[in-house]
């Protein structure tokens, strides 16, 4: 399966699409001097200690203070507020390899907030989920630093494989390499992509990650007005290069001049010998235009969402949660009996939401109303063709058994707000119309079933304005469908025809009517 990330750069924001096999999976913005990422460490100030939620509210000059839990603190915050309080005062002279360091005791599992921060405490936190709708960041005292290989976890003695790396002997070596290298009074955390990778190798990532935190405690050290960002996440395309770059990845196209001398010097440092595969867009027509990738966009979001064959899935939003019901659509083969036919479109089904949860980034929790099925291995085989299709989703999640009624309930994290793309248009006058490409995929989908319950030329009547669109051009949409179905269709326009209207009609001029 060979994977493309497309580039498109503008001043305000930096998109970026992952293609596979040329079909749209992700969609991710980096917003310009966006002030929160996921990964983020900031030296900010416990504006409010609030013992009835066992949390702290930390002032981080936004519109809403940050969230941090007691549980979220890590069992050693005394001994982080502790080694901040040294860097402090003693202006940076302070080891920050931790070599002298000496802990203070782990906080108790069941204890309270107020024991542990008081208001106008400096405290170093880390972002791990971003402002969603109301809410402010969501914050964690247990820093980590992420690296290709390696994942440092300052104040910690204990050394994690990645549960992704199945192979108990290969676990058990690169077990023992960061056992060989790790510093003491830091913990590791060894990351699906050092699977066969040498010691030097996890060394170098190492020694990166520590300079990292040498960066951020001289920051720490020097900071006198509060709260200030002492450790940026490299942005979303270095940290998706750096969790996502394989032997998979076939071209990264970037339509930007400096942006693409940063990624290729990206993938030079993570992968030597692959920054070829860098490719500088310079065409004239925008890039995510060129890859389809505007087009997929218009039609993979909004409400309704086509699976070909009539079948389709309604996507609805609402505070608590998401709510995904699978439609059938009539089936083409007369033979075929109800059974078989909703878990053909069951299938497609759970392979098209798996894709949706990653391209709109939908966290929290999912319901889905599949077609109901009666037997019970149909029902298991859609569960585990759904866990199959969302083995490669990097966000935490869980799916439970699908019921006797259909429904699959699945949770997802949510550690950014959500995707949401405006695929209607304005119309001439009042309102809103879908977009273009979106009624040309309804007429095509319709179509195929035409063609199937009739014999002879169609004709489809459509506005004005949609047929001199479907018959521009030489080798226009028009002589396409006739080349594919092998069969004459006559573009009709209709005047008394609205925008979106159409219908078709067989060779005596009588109207097809669809289900």
């Amino acid at each position: 399966m060979g994977i493309d990330l497309i580039v498109k750069s503008s001043p305000s924001a930096i998109d970026f699409a992952i293609l596979k096999n040329g079909k749209l999976t992700e969609l991710h913005r980096e917003e310009i001097g966006a002030k929160f990422n996921v990964g983020d460490i900031f030296l900010a100030k416990t504006a409010k200690v609030m013992p009835g939620l066992n949390a702290a509210f930390i002032d981080l000059k936004s519109k809403k203070h940050g969230f941090l839990h007691y549980h979220d603190l890590g069992p050693n915050v005394r001994s982080l507020l502790k080694f901040v309080k040294q860097l402090r005062t003693s202006k940076g002279k302070t080891d920050h390899k931790l070599r002298d360091f000496t802990f203070e005791p782990p906080i108790p599992k069941d204890g309270t907030i107020n024991h542990v921060l008081q208001q106008g405490q400096p405290v170093l936190v880390q972002v791990v989920k971003e402002p969603i709708s109301t809410k402010g960041p969501r914050l964690t005292s247990e820093l980590s630093i992420a690296g290709r290989y390696l994942v440092l976890v300052p104040f910690n003695e204990r050394i994690f494989v990645s549960g992704k790396i199945e192979n108990e002997r290969e676990k058990s070596r690169l077990k023992r390499l960061a056992s060989s290298i790790k510093p003491k009074n830091f913990g590791l955390i060894v990351r699906t992509a050092a699977e066969g990778k040498k010691v030097a190798e996890l060394d170098k990532d190492l020694q990166n990650l520590m300079s990292r935190w040498e960066e951020m405690t001289k920051k720490t050290a020097n900071s006198r007005k509060l709260p200030v960002k002492v450790l940026s996440e490299s942005g979303r395309i270095k940290a998706l290069l750096r969790d996502l770059l394989n032997d998979t990845f076939q071209s990264i196209v970037v339509d930007d001049k400096n942006l693409f001398n940063d990624i290729a010097e990206t993938v030079r440092e993570i992968a030597p010998g692959k920054e070829k595969i860098v490719k500088l867009y310079v065409d004239s027509l925008p890039v995510f235009e060129k890859y389809d990738i505007e087009r997929q966009i218009k039609t993979s979001f909004g409400k309704t969402v086509s699976l070909g064959k009539g079948a389709y899935l309604i996507i609805e939003h609402t505070e608590a949660m998401h709510v995904i019901d699978v439609n059938s659509g009539v089936s083409k083969d007369k033979n075929a009996d109800q059974e078989s036919t909703a878990l053909e479109v069951n299938l497609k089904a759970a392979e098209e939401i798996a894709r949706q949860l990653r391209l709109r980034d939908m966290g929290g929790i999912i319901i889905v109303d599949f077609i109901d099925m009666k037997k019970k291995e149909n029902r298991d085989k859609l569960y585990k063709f759904l866990k199959e299709q969302m083995s490669d989703d990097r966000a935490k999640h869980k799916i439970l058994p699908p019921t006797k009624f259909g429904l699959i309930q699945i949770t997802r994290q949510r550690v950014r707000p959500e995707r949401n793309i405006k695929t209607t248009e304005p119309e001439p006058g009042n309102g809103e119309v879908e977009a273009p490409v979106k009624l040309l995929e309804k007429i095509e989908n319709d179509l195929q079933e035409v063609m199937n319950e009739t014999k002879g030329k169609v004709i489809l009547g459509v506005h004005p304005f949609i047929a001199s669109y479907l018959t521009q051009g030489l080798f226009s949409w028009k002589w396409k469908k006739m080349w594919q179905y092998k069969r004459r269709l006559d573009i009709q326009p209709r005047h008394g025809f609205r925008y979106l209207e159409y219908r078709f009609f067989d060779k005596e001029g009588n109207e097809v009517y669809l289900d």
